[in-house]
This record gives C-alpha cells, structure tokens and sequence, in this order.
C-alpha cells in the first residue's frame, strides 16, 4: 500500500487566490492527494477532531495553515491540534502565511509546526514556493495514527 496516497491534505486558507494557487501548484508537482479546504478555524477543527472523515477518526492527515484567519489565529488552531490528547497530535502542521515576523515563526515551532513557509508576495515567488512544498509532500513520511 502506498502511504502517500492515503494522506488527506487539510487547507486551513481564507483567502480564495491563495487556496486555488495553492492546490493549482500541488496538483502541478503530482500530489494527488485528497485536499479539504476550510476558509475558517471553527469549521475546520471541527472537521479535524469531529468529521467522520477527518484525521481523529480515518487516518493520517496533513494540515496546510494560514494563520491569518476570520474568526480565530491560526497559531489558537496549531496549539489546539498539538495539545490534543489523541492522534491529532502527531499530525503534520505546515504554516503557510504572509507574517514573516522572526517572533512568529519562533512560537510557531515552539507550539509544534513542522514547517514554516511565508508567502512570498510576487506570484511567480508564492507558485515556486508551493511546488517546492509539493515535492516535499511526495517525499514526507507521516505517523501512522493506529499507535
């Protein structure tokens, strides 16, 4: 069986341009991967904790996280999936998001995230950056959550 397939990719992305461009560019580096996309936070951890299809119940996930979001920080999500008690915890966390303030990305990590990404602002920049993260993606070995 092959693990990549069964990864789901979470989109935690409230901006539309940025979601399409995201999973455009994904797509383009062959992750075929299932992508779920969220606009928002409540909507998403409910998903991550509660979905019959989601990450809790059905298996490894990846979460790609903005951190500017409408009705909560993206670092308040990051924080409630690494300190849940179950699985959840162990699943990858990539914050992809246009804060490229040194403070943020240091509590980022010290609350979990695996990857840090900053938007670049120029299209052609923010296109690489999210095929490189593809290709990271095709290579990345998540933790079975059956343990």
């Amino acid at each position: 069986m092959n693990a990549h397939q069964s990864v789901g990719i979470i989109m935690i992305e409230d901006d539309e341009g940025h979601a399409r461009l995201i999973e455009k560019n994904i797509r383009r580096a062959g992750i075929m991967n299932d992508i779920k996309h969220f606009v928002d936070g409540t909507t998403a951890l409910d998903y991550l904790f509660n979905g019959a299809d989601g990450p809790t119940r059905n298996g490894p996930a990846l979460v790609l996280l903005d951190l500017n979001l409408p009705d909560m920080s993206g670092t308040d999500i990051l924080t409630k999936i690494k300190q849940s008690d179950g699985p959840l915890k162990r699943t990858p966390v990539v914050v992809l998001t246009t804060t490229d303030d040194s403070r943020e990305i240091q509590r980022c990590y010290d609350l979990g995230a695996n990857v840090y990404i900053t938007k670049p602002v120029n299209y052609e920049s923010f296109a690489q950056a999210i095929r490189q993260l593809g290709l990271f993606l095709s290579v990345i070995q998540v933790p079975d959550l059956e343990d």
